[in-house]
């Protein structure tokens, strides 16, 4: 795409219950509300980037991530959510072993949790 230097991205995160996941993003997650209209709710993020939180009956239906945050310290981070309330999931499967939540391969960790609408999520800290 030509004209990447030239867009923010934001990722969209579908919610079947809005407060509740407000509750969850804002209370357990740390989110700041940038924006709050009748379709959802924004948030931003470091360079630009943001997401935004609607109402969806699709919340919840997909088995890959939704959106992910670039972190400098993965299991600081892990630690601190997890005071929050925030669980994190573990996968042992073919080509995919978490320890301690923490996936490391091709030069980066990740970890992941579901919030409240079953939505997955990643924290990713590159390491090489």
């Amino acid at each position: 795409f030509p004209y990447t230097t030239l867009f923010r991205s934001r990722a969209y995160i579908p919610a079947k219950d809005l407060e509740r996941a407000r509750r969850f993003y804002e209370g357990k997650v740390g989110l700041k509300p940038k924006d709050v209209t009748d379709g959802g709710v924004f948030y931003e993020f470091a360079g630009g980037t943001a997401c935004f939180l609607y109402p969806s009956a699709g919340a919840g239906t997909s088995k890959a991530s939704q959106a992910f945050w670039d972190v400098d310290d993965l299991e600081r981070v892990i630690g601190e959510l997890e005071k929050r309330g925030v669980e994190f999931e573990d996968y042992d499967m073919p080509g995919m072993k978490t320890v301690n939540h923490v996936l490391e391969d091709g030069g980066a960790k990740a970890a992941w949790f579901k919030d409240s609408e079953g939505n997955i999520m990643a924290l990713v800290q590159v390491t090489a």
